[in-house]
């Protein structure tokens, strides 16, 4: 019992000072983490090996590895200009202004199935602030669609977005079943549904766009092998299902052997030096990850997961649509203020539970957890990375947008697209 009050005063304390200092968010993650790892070591590890399993058992070290070897290979994608020549091509194709945004919206969203959404909003918001500057128009709505489009499909892969390669590390899902899954269609194809819904959504705010788009200059690409990299490592990963079927180390091997491969095509052609290349990954966000893996770890190992799940199924409801929606919406709620990593980290584990007491799907909730957490970021600037950086560039130049111009379109663009994935996934896995 002390070590469980322990374990949780920590993880409370942590996940407020992640609320209230983002900035400073893997501080106070590490610094829970290692709290975490005292407490344990001095009540309740037992023998040295019995740490040493607490500690390995908690990472997951597949899901590292996938997020370090993705975030390479995006960084020297993004290098070679390939996404760059995509956007400009799709824009001197468009009969006008509000259809050429719309088709980058598209891109965004498409392309952060496989690139991470800040990556994803670096690559394409230039191109639409060009295009704002030369039709003399605010760029405001143009850049929160793409923030907004890139959080969508970022739920749909594997390898698009932390929640997702969470949710497969704890659910042992590997890249093909987030396509097809128990002969059922999976995760992906209830984020199109949600991508259909939400971008009849855009096309209402971007259809008064009707001046022609002027011209651009044709892009250049650098080099296509980062590209190769790209399709080698979905094959790899689709393949990998045959030889590790509980997806428990092979997805992380493959992406970090591209990424090294990445990295070094990076030094070669870049003249770049080691500590260059360094800056280039993201080793806060993955030290981030590693400490929330430890502190929900500690949770489950002193069953504050079980008591939760107990408190869920009181006071919320023990039939299982009331207790589908309560998990799709709380998580959209709480999403839209809080770091959707930590959230999702400790409430697949509650899903899980649930899913178990009432005798559900084990998928139903998982998927109903992150598709609410995943567009949950939607709905403020602050809801998701990609968000807080498209406000960001905004302000550069010259536009400072608050909670209620973002909601303006995140709002209904977030209910849309949860409300049909959520659909979906319930006709499909109740």
């Amino acid at each position: 019992m002390a070590y469980k009050f322990s374990v949780l005063s920590v993880f409370a304390l942590s996940y407020i000072g992640i609320i209230l200092f983002t900035k400073k968010k893997t501080l106070c993650a590490g610094t829970g983490a290692f709290m975490i790892l005292v407490l344990t070591a001095l009540m309740d590890a037992g023998s040295p090996t019995d740490f040493a399993r607490f500690v390995a058992e908690s990472v997951n070290w597949n899901v590292l590895g996938i997020f370090i070897g993705t975030l390479v290979i995006a960084e020297a994608f993004i290098e070679s200009r390939v996404p760059a020549l995509i956007a400009h091509s799709l824009v001197s194709r468009s009969r006008n202004v509000g259809t050429a945004i719309l088709l980058i919206c598209l891109m965004a969203s498409l392309l952060s199935a496989f690139v991470e959404n800040v990556a994803t909003v670096l690559i394409v918001a230039p191109i639409a602030l060009e295009i704002a500057k030369k039709q003399r128009i605010s760029p405001v709505p143009f850049l929160i669609g793409l923030a907004v489009s890139s959080n969508l499909q970022g739920t749909a892969t594997l390898i698009g977005d932390p929640p997702s390669m969470i949710l497969a590390g704890y659910m042992k899902l590997n890249f093909n079943q987030f396509f097809i899954l128990d002969e059922k269609l999976g995760i992906f194809f209830a984020v199109q549904v949600g991508a259909v819904v939400s971008f009849f959504i855009l096309w209402f705010f971007f259809r008064q766009y009707k001046n022609p788009v002027y011209s651009h200059e044709q892009e250049k690409v650098t080099s296509w092998f980062p590209t190769a990299l790209i399709l080698l490592m979905v094959v790899l990963l689709a393949c990998s299902s045959l030889i590790d079927p509980n997806f428990t180390y092979l997805g992380g091997v493959v992406c970090v052997v591209l990424g090294g491969v990445a990295g070094a095509w990076f030094v070669r052609t870049q003249n770049l030096n080691r500590r260059e290349m360094l800056r280039k990954i993201d080793f806060d966000t993955l030290l981030f990850l590693a400490s929330i893996f430890i502190l929900v770890g500690s949770l489950l190992r002193a069953g504050v997961m079980k008591d939760i799940a107990r408190l869920v199924l009181t006071y919320v409801s023990k039939d299982l649509f009331p207790l589908y929606l309560f998990i799709v919406w709380f998580s959209v709620i709480i999403s839209a203020f809080v770091d959707n990593v930590p959230y999702i980290t400790a409430m697949i584990p509650v899903a899980q539970i649930l899913s178990s007491e009432i005798g559900a799907s084990p998928y139903l909730l998982v998927f109903g957890l992150l598709i609410g957490s995943c567009l949950g970021g939607n709905v403020t600037h602050v809801g998701a990375s990609a968000n807080v950086v498209a406000v960001s560039i905004l302000k550069k130049h010259g536009y400072t947008i608050g909670i209620r111009e973002f909601g303006r379109i995140g709002l209904p663009f977030t209910i849309g697209a949860t409300a049909a994935s959520s659909f979906f996934v319930w006709l499909l896995w109740k």
